[in-house]
């Protein structure tokens, strides 16, 4: 008897108990790091490094469904009670754009600067969180060759409010860069991945050097974005752990996005400028200009704080 019921569990499929999945490529084999695990319903969270994400059932019982992307890869969905321990993404058949060169660019060139904005008012600062992507545009230096050397990130990692910015905090973010359609931020880039950790000692300006990666700008100019991904445990590694909170309310729960430091100050000084967002789980990834068509009860927009003042070193190359 006892046999007959241990013959009976293994029969059942694994998919019933485990609580780890992994994301691969389908013809390398290997891990897709950082893959958007999106739940369906506005909400979702992202792999690690290693590909491996944890979904268990009981903490996220009314979730039906998963959608499973990353950039150079085609989505796939899978219902919750069928989800394979091992999820094969295939390649998408395109061709890497211009943008990205493989080998570097030889020559002389001068430094650049376009300077970034920041502050320290928390109340004019965009709460990051994994939902969320913004983007601002990068072009040309005065119609030359520009490489993009360094992204200067202004932050506020509360610091000066201590009742605020109490504790330490290590938070993973990634920049990702998008082709310029007609003024929007367009098909993604694919690039070597740019993940990166921000703790509470950062200065007011994170200076990201990408120079090794040979971001060039094209002559229509190209998108940068900056997403959260989730907090970091003390050996760096991205933290699974559910990005939302669920507060019950008289209409029923209601879930609550988290909100991860540091904060990004945003700014009024940049009239000629647009910053772009959009919801990674919702609306269809689709992009928006943050100004009152896309929330006008915001308080950001309110204030006029409608754009994020990243900055830049370029390297300029004579033609």
């Amino acid at each position: 008897m006892k046999l007959h019921i241990a013959l009976l569990f293994l029969l059942i499929p694994l998919t019933a108990f485990a609580q780890k999945f992994q994301v691969i490529d389908a013809e390398t084999k290997t891990p897709v790091s950082f893959a958007t695990i999106s739940f369906g319903d506005g909400k979702g969270t992202f792999a690690g490094e290693d590909g491996v994400f944890d979904f268990p059932k009981a903490k996220y019982a009314d979730i039906d469904s998963l959608h499973i992307s990353a950039i150079g890869f085609k989505e796939e969905g899978f219902s919750t009670n069928n989800i394979p321990a091992i999820i094969a993404l295939q390649p998408e058949a395109s061709q890497l754009s211009e943008v990205i060169v493989t080998a570097p660019k030889r020559g002389k060139y001068k430094t650049k600067k376009k300077k970034q904005i920041t502050h320290e008012d928390i109340h004019t600062s965009w709460l990051p969180t994994v939902e969320s992507e913004v983007a601002v545009l990068f072009n040309r230096y005065e119609g030359k060759s520009t490489r993009i050397a360094k992204l200067m990130l202004p932050i506020n990692a509360e610091t000066k409010y201590k009742s605020k910015g109490k504790g330490k905090f290590a938070t993973i973010f990634r920049i990702q860069f998008y082709e310029n359609d007609n003024g929007l931020p367009g098909k993604a880039i694919a690039h070597e991945k740019i993940i990166f950790a921000i703790n509470q000692e950062a200065e007011k300006v994170f200076e990201l050097n990408i120079q090794s990666k040979q971001i060039f700008i094209p002559e229509e100019g190209i998108f940068a974005s900056l997403q959260v991904l989730g907090y970091a445990d003390d050996k760096g590694k991205l933290i699974q752990s559910k990005k939302y909170r669920e507060i019950p309310t008289k209409r029923g729960v209601k879930k609550i996005s988290t909100a991860f430091r540091p904060l990004l100050p945003f700014t009024n000084e940049l009239s000629n400028q647009k910053t772009y967002v959009r919801r990674i789980f919702l609306n269809n990834k689709k992009w928006q200009v943050f100004d009152k068509t896309y929330n006008e009860n915001s308080n950001l927009i309110k204030s006029g704080s409608r754009n994020y003042g990243m900055g830049a070193t370029f390297h300029v190359f004579e033609e």
